[in-house]
């Protein structure tokens, strides 16, 4: 099962992806807080719980599933506070397969990797078609808990042909039940991450989890997920 954090950051990708994905009914307190949810066929999703400043607290056990909001303005940084009380072993996140990781938040920007070819923007048409006047994200870029640590920085998602790029942010690791304080320069990641100049705007924002591989428990917490300036 492709992991939701490298890419889906709309289940609509789905296709570009060869992932089935699919829209999962959406609880009320998440729908209040502005978030949609996500999961794949035949994978149990995992549970969501809304909390207060639109944090979120997801349990389950080999679960996967997402979810995401639409992101209107953003400033040029990004921070958030997370922890993880209980979580999967370390997995190489640079190869498919066995990939997981307890939780990421990923950003959609609206805009092309400057080495965007033909055929990536042909299968993003196509996605696109399919969404409506849902528009999708053009590159993205996932900060995960979870991994060896032992990734590049950035690496290329096996998944996202190109478009997505994921920086480890805490690998599996990281000591548990303890609240950690982040904050990236989001304009400068997409530099970074994709060698261009001309940063776009952000479209959309992503949290999720995958731990079906290793089936194993997950308890994690994100909060106070906010843009802000630098």
């Amino acid at each position: 099962m492709p992991p939701f954090a490298h890419a889906l950051l709309v289940l609509i990708l789905a296709p570009l992806l060869g992932a089935p994905a699919e829209r999962l009914p959406t609880p009320d307190p998440l729908r209040a807080a502005g978030w949609q949810k996500g999961g794949w066929p035949g994978i149990k999703p995992a549970q969501f719980e809304a909390l207060p400043d639109g944090g979120l607290r997801i349990t389950g056990v080999g679960q996967g599933s997402f979810v995401w909001r639409s992101v209107t303005q953003a400033d040029a940084c990004l921070f958030w506070r997370w922890r993880v009380d209980h979580g999967p072993p370390a997995t190489p996140l640079d190869r498919k397969g066995g990939d997981d990781r307890a939780i990421a938040i990923t950003i959609g920007f609206d805009g092309w990797p400057p080495e965007a070819g033909i055929m990536q923007r042909a299968k993003h048409a196509l996605a696109q078609a399919m969404a409506g006047d849902h528009r999708l994200p053009r590159s993205m870029i996932s900060y995960t808990w979870g991994g060896t640590g032992q990734e590049a920085r950035p690496f290329s998602s096996p998944y996202m042909v190109g478009l997505g790029q994921v920086f480890v942010m805490r690998p599996a690791s990281t000591p548990t039940s303890q609240w950690f304080e982040e904050k990236i320069d989001v304009r400068k990641d997409w530099r970074d991450a994709f060698k261009g100049s001309a940063v776009p705007p952000v479209l959309e924002i992503m949290i999720g989890t995958d731990v079906d591989d290793t089936n194993a428990r997950l308890d994690a917490r994100i909060e106070r997920i906010r843009f802000a300036p630098c």
